[in-house]
């Protein structure tokens, strides 16, 4: 009788080779979303959809944490603005993980330039939420090379120049940060301006980020 050990492939070295039975599975789901990063539109300005924002501000792409949080703002404007589809990655071995793989696929925006009017940021910690405010009065939030990453946003949005179905790598109103992967579908305008911004964020990076008035608390409600 043939032992099972038989039919078990070997290195040359003798060892047994490593299971990766599931490995085309795991291929198949990671190749699905860089496919999906190609197609994704950018703002549907038909439908008044926008984001604030821009990508590389620090010159990185950290790692995200994979904790979703919200951010919303009365008025935004904006001059330089870019969006293009992108996918980011959370830490190795993050609990935040689930079956994603540890990929979120989003929609990435940059401003150059950007003034927020009642800026509120919120992360539900389960259980209560801790809660950022700033640019209530007078003085309104600012940020320069402004950047977001989004899987869900709304507002009513207005563009001035606007330009859609450009190559990502192409883009040149948002300076050098906001330019994307070559072949990524994308937009660019010379101004944004969106009221009543509602915005679901992985990960915000600013070269300088002023907020007046900064308030920071736990809460019951988010956002």
């Amino acid at each position: 009788m043939t032992s099972s050990a038989e039919h078990s492939p070997e290195r040359p070295d003798g060892a047994a080779a490593p299971d990766v039975s599931d490995a085309p599975a795991r291929r198949g789901r990671v190749r699905a979303r860089r496919a999906a990063v190609m197609a994704v539109p950018a703002t549907l300005v038909a439908a008044g959809l926008a984001v604030m924002t821009a990508e590389g501000a620090l010159g990185v792409q950290f790692a995200i944490s994979g904790m979703p949080f919200t951010v919303t703002a009365t008025d935004l404007k904006g001059t330089g603005f870019a969006q293009f589809g992108d996918l980011r990655e959370m830490a190795e071995g993050s609990p935040n993980a689930g079956d994603t793989g540890g990929q979120v696929l989003v929609v990435k925006s940059v401003i150059k330039d950007a003034t927020l009017t009642k800026l509120c940021q919120s992360v539900d910690l389960g259980g209560t939420n801790l809660l950022i405010k700033a640019g209530g009065g007078a003085k309104k939030v600012r940020a320069t090379d402004l950047t977001t990453d989004s899987t869900e946003l709304s507002g009513d949005a207005a563009f001035k120049n606007i330009e859609i179905g450009n190559d990502a790598s192409k883009l040149n109103k948002a300076g050098p940060l906001g330019k994307g992967p070559i072949g990524v579908f994308s937009q660019q305008s010379d101004t944004v301006r969106i009221k009543n911004l509602r915005q679901t964020n992985y990960a915000t990076t600013a070269g300088v980020f002023k907020l007046p008035g900064l308030k920071l608390s736990f809460s019951e409600k988010g956002c």
